[in-house]
């Protein structure tokens, strides 16, 4: 499993942003999952269409930054 982290701000508000987080199966690199997540954040904004993405990044799951 690897995590998908996305930042996305309101496109109504932009200093209204928040993180999503999402888990799926994928057999590679943290760089591969961040270079290869466009299409999932496409479909994502298409469902979305509020809000804007404005980064993004993977990690494994139940990793917490200090």
């Amino acid at each position: 499993m690897i995590e998908l982290i996305l930042t996305v701000c309101a496109a109504a508000q932009p200093a209204m942003c928040e993180d999503r987080h999402f888990q799926f199966a994928f057999n590679g690199s943290l760089q591969q999952c961040a270079a290869g997540a466009q299409p999932y954040i496409a479909q994502w904004i298409g469902e979305h269409p509020n809000w804007r993405p404005v980064r993004w990044h993977c990690d494994w799951p139940g990793k917490q930054k200090i």
